[in-house]
């Protein structure tokens, strides 16, 4: 049974909680922004969530107590913070540093400072994995792990599934940017505050981190990105009567990472619907092969989280 610390509470932390146990092991620490809670011999998963949603604290310790406390592997899975990527950074940091391993679900640390966190997983026993900063459900990054990232030339795809469900419904239903973003939020496929989604940010970090994980060592800020935000109804009915429509693509290899708003076939592969994502791979020998699923979600997500964690102690 491996002993996970999970930091963060929110859908995937969650998530993960919730089915470590289905996959054999046991949480022994939880911390959200201002509380923990921690037992060497294992949480109550349903326990601790309920006090979650009760109290919106998940126990009595201060957030500080689940880094110190008794654990095989760690779950980042804080919030993705821009530029310097803290605290998740610093929580991988210290894991290594401690020869454990660590598992991440926050993209920033993997996307903003990938070199330093590779210097110090050689420097460490411990490990660190990320499959769930891309694609949620997606195994896109062993599967280029698999194939060798020397054999893989180009990764492109679709890989926010808000800006694609709005493209989606803008398409079918001939309606304007604001009126279906309004419906992605009553949905609460939207954030309140969409920007991340819709402006590209989102799609370009896991572009970062699959460029990165291609040999290339980028940042964000090395990224040309442009969103879906100005785009107009019109143009989405342009396409359709040349067979075409517009999706969002991500495109990343060892020299550039590129994000913006594509023409592509309308029923080609990388015209998924809703908010599904797609990887599509270009190798060297296996030519190229399409990777297609939910794209986020908390057990969607904590499934790659999962994955990982086993990875790590087969």
């Amino acid at each position: 049974m491996v002993r996970l610390a999970v930091l963060g509470a929110g859908a995937v932390g969650r998530s993960v909680i919730d089915l470590a146990g289905e996959y054999g092991h046991s949480v022994t620490a939880v911390a959200d922004s201002e509380s923990a809670a921690v037992d060497p011999d294992g949480l109550d998963a349903e326990r601790l969530l309920d006090r979650k949603a009760s109290e919106g604290l998940v126990g009595p310790d201060d957030p500080e107590a689940a880094l110190s406390a008794a654990y095989d592997v760690l779950v980042e899975a804080t919030p993705t913070t821009l530029g310097d990527a803290e605290p998740g950074f610093t929580h991988a940091k210290r894991t290594l540093e401690a020869d454990r391993h660590v598992v991440l679900a926050n993209k920033g640390p993997v996307a903003e400072r990938y070199g330093e966190l590779r210097d110090l997983e050689s420097e460490s026993a411990g490990s660190v994995r990320f499959e769930a900063t891309v694609g949620g459900a997606i195994p896109a990054l062993s599967t280029l792990e698999d194939l060798g990232a020397g054999h893989v030339t180009a990764v492109r795809g679709v890989l926010n599934g808000t800006a694609n469900f709005i493209l989606t419904r803008m398409a079918a239903e001939g309606l304007d940017y604001e009126h279906v973003l309004a419906e992605a939020q009553d949905l609460g496929v939207a954030e309140a505050d969409p920007s991340f989604d819709v402006n590209g940010t989102d799609a370009a970090l896991k572009c970062v981190i699959v460029a990165n994980v291609l040999g290339g060592r980028f940042s964000l800020a090395d990224a040309e990105v442009s969103g879906i935000e100005g785009i107009p109804g019109s143009a989405l009915e342009l396409a359709a009567e040349d067979g075409r429509t517009v999706r969002l693509i991500g495109e990343a290899t060892r020299e550039s990472v590129r994000v913006g708003p594509r023409l592509v076939p309308e029923n080609g592969t990388l015209a998924v619907t809703g908010t599904r994502n797609i990887v599509q791979i270009e190798t060297t020998h296996a030519g190229r092969l399409n990777i297609s699923g939910r794209g986020a979600g908390g057990p969607e997500t904590a499934s790659a989280v999962l994955a990982d964690v086993g990875r790590l102690t087969r």
